[in-house]
């Protein structure tokens, strides 16, 4: 799994929002109680945010250099999932 959050150079920031009851966050909040040590070791200097708001709808923004952004909603995906999206906006070059 450390592999899979070795993130790339361009990569700035990755911001999660979710909401810290809803039931339409529930996975998203297992996947950062489990994914998010790995990648704040794996990544001591980029920006790991983690925003909750109640009623927000669970989505991860990555952004790279140049203010380049990519988003992603996280809404109604399992843990796995979810996984499987982060991995894809870190490994990302923030080409749109």
């Amino acid at each position: 799994m450390s592999a899979k959050y070795a993130f790339t150079k361009t990569l700035k920031e990755v911001r999660f929002l979710f909401c810290h009851t809803g039931e339409g966050s529930a996975a998203t909040r297992t996947f950062l109680t489990r994914a998010y040590p790995t990648m704040k070791k794996n990544n001591p200097y980029t920006p790991i945010l983690l925003r909750e708001a109640s009623g927000t709808l669970p989505k991860v923004y990555a952004r790279y250099e140049f203010g380049k952004e990519k988003s992603k909603s996280l809404e109604g995906l399992t843990d796995k999932q979810i996984e499987d999206a982060v991995a894809q906006l870190v490994k990302s070059e923030g080409a749109a």
